[in-house]
């Protein structure tokens, strides 16, 4: 029997290792939801880790053995926006949630999200909105979260990822 892994915040010296990550979950758990021609296009611009994120403070990983094999968080910029984007000062976004293939249906991704989550409501969220891969949806819908409809995500020039647009609503303070 394996030690529990351990979970913990994110730092931008956990590049290489999300992104080892990131290589290893998505082109894996994906293929079954999207065709080919979608997935040589997008998975290049997906699996790369992103330094803000990371030092954000709100980016989760677990880890096990010192290998991390689940990561996953939220802030409260949209993907792809930056600081002083605008937006809603309740709203926040899940962000970059992936698990190791050989370590699926063991709570990691959920025990992730349930520290995301109460600290987004700590700091006073009310609603968290997440781009979901179609292979993710029933994982939120289990979580709480509503399905809005299908999205487009823009990943370049051309290149748009298919995902379904979720949301949480978190209960009021106190």
């Amino acid at each position: 029997m394996s030690a529990a892994p351990l979970f913990r915040l994110a730092t931008p010296g956990d590049l290489a290792a999300v992104e080892t990550l990131l290589g290893r979950s998505y082109p894996a758990l994906l293929k079954a939801d999207y065709p080919p021609s979608v997935l040589v296009t997008a998975v290049p611009r997906i699996v790369h880790a992103q330094p803000a994120l990371l030092a954000s403070g709100s980016y989760w990983l677990a880890e096990e053995g010192g290998t991390v094999i689940a990561a996953g968080g939220w802030t409260a910029t949209a993907p792809g926006t930056g600081p002083g984007s605008g937006g809603n000062a309740y709203t926040g976004h899940v962000r970059h949630v992936a698990t190791d293939p050989a370590h699926l249906r063991r709570g990691l991704a959920r025990g992730l999200l349930e520290r995301a989550i109460a600290q987004a409501q700590g700091q006073g969220l009310r609603r968290l909105n997440c781009l979901s891969t179609r292979t993710a949806v029933p994982f939120y819908a289990a979580l709480g979260f509503r399905t809005l409809g299908p999205t487009d995500v823009p990943l370049g020039p051309g290149i748009v990822f298919p995902a379904v647009a979720m949301v949480l609503d978190l209960p009021a303070p106190g």
